[in-house]
């Protein structure tokens, strides 16, 4: 048996790689299994997907859909969500691409757009795969601060002004929004638009929960903005739509130069995404409003089912999410001197695994006092985790 030492003769790891850790959500999840918490951690659905959308599937694997699609998306993935796209013109052949998840169609567009040393400005707190997306891509993030107001989270249109350089080359707008909930305003994209415009820069918009928001709340597209249509990547996904978030479907919508160079990337990543998944998807799609006209509601009832359990452990925030199905709650009462041992506390002892703030934050200090729940869970497991978070309540007091 070969012996491999530990002493190397050279660390054989990248100045890349050595730049960000493994994703801390996925670390939560490992944790919620190892000790048998309840995982409000990770975004994914403890409950089944859609039957229709599983027979689907089948169907096409035992119809011998099981080889490789077209690098870029299989014909009728790529027609079903031009016509989901046709107010913008989408051309399935020039301006749609299939990816493995909105996670590659994020750091293909970036690694296919941005030169080492361009600028990305970046709103905080952020979904953590935009930090490593970005050392990747070479690029230099600039953060804007998202902050908790009197309406809900805030953006600061001063801040993202002077963002802007002249080697700003995009900006990554993620609405409706991971970690905090909060759906971008027409106003808001307004400003942001006249600033790509004034700048030339590209928007890249993170739109995965384009059909979960409440109160309310309208979900806009950025390229549907005048002068954005020729300076926008949608980058989104039907995992959260059709809650199959381990098929890995997701996808750009993008002018075609921009496309052929997302493509060209997208090819050497991963060749493509699950042939048989892709039309099993298709399917669906062809079923239109019919299938996403029901996300709002049934998300709105684990909303107020979780926010009620949060009221009753002292927990809740003073804002509900607009969108998506994330809340971020102060746990500073706890008595913790960081967000990662209360984190790691609370799945250990109270058996609800959750994510430390600071893995949304470059400064790990202005998460300190946060974690980030998922409501997308049954109601009964909702309403659980809620019981076990009173028992954290009660102990916390203790402490």
């Amino acid at each position: 048996m070969i012996e491999y030492p530990w002493k190397m003769p050279r660390a054989f790891v990248s100045e890349k790689a050595a730049r960000f850790t493994e994703s801390v959500i996925r670390e939560m999840t490992r944790l919620a299994n190892k000790h048998g918490a309840i995982n409000l951690a990770q975004g994914f659905p403890d409950f089944p997907a859609p039957e229709e959308l599983k027979e689907a599937a089948c169907r096409a694997i035992r119809a011998d859909v099981n080889q490789y699609a077209i690098t870029w998306g299989s014909k009728n993935l790529r027609e079903g969500l031009a016509r989901k796209y046709a107010g913008l013109g989408a051309d399935p052949e020039t301006m749609v691409t299939v990816t493995c998840g909105a996670t590659e169609a994020m750091v293909a567009t970036l690694l296919a757009t941005i030169d080492p040393g361009d600028e990305v400005v970046i709103f905080e707190p952020f979904y953590e795969n935009y930090g490593p997306d970005a050392v990747l891509s070479g690029a230099v993030p600039r953060f804007v601060p998202l902050r908790s107001g009197a309406t809900g989270w805030e953006m600061d249109v001063k801040a993202l002004r002077r963002a802007f350089t002249k080697r700003t080359r995009a900006i990554i707008v993620n609405t409706p929004n991971n970690p905090t909930g909060k759906v971008f305003t027409r106003d808001e994209l307004g400003e942001i638009a006249a600033l790509c415009r004034k700048h030339d820069v590209l928007a890249v918009t993170d739109e995965v929960y384009e059909h979960i928001v409440y109160d309310g709340a309208e979900h806009v597209s950025m390229a549907t903005l005048p002068g954005m249509a020729e300076r926008t990547v949608t980058v989104s996904a039907l995992s959260k739509t059709f809650s199959v978030t381990g098929w890995r479907l997701g996808y750009t919508i993008a002018p075609p130069r921009i496309t052929s160079a997302i493509r060209k990337v997208h090819d050497f990543l991963t060749v493509g995404a699950p042939h048989p998944l892709q039309e099993a998807a298709a399917e669906l799609l062809r079923k239109g409003p019919a299938v996403t006209s029901r996300l709002a509601g049934e998300y709105r009832e684990r909303r107020e089912v979780f926010f009620e359990g949060l009221e009753e452990a002292g927990l809740a925030p003073p804002h509900k999410p607009q969108g998506a199905y994330y809340v971020l709650v102060d746990v500073s009462g706890f008595g913790f001197p960081t967000d990662t041992e209360c984190a790691r506390w609370m799945v250990e002892e109270i058996g609800v695994a959750a994510v430390p703030g600071s893995s949304f934050y470059r400064d790990p200090r202005d998460g300190a006092s946060l974690l980030r729940f998922a409501f997308c869970k049954r109601v009964e497991t909702l309403r659980q985790a809620a019981q076990r978070l009173r028992k954290a309540a009660a102990k916390s007091g203790a402490r």
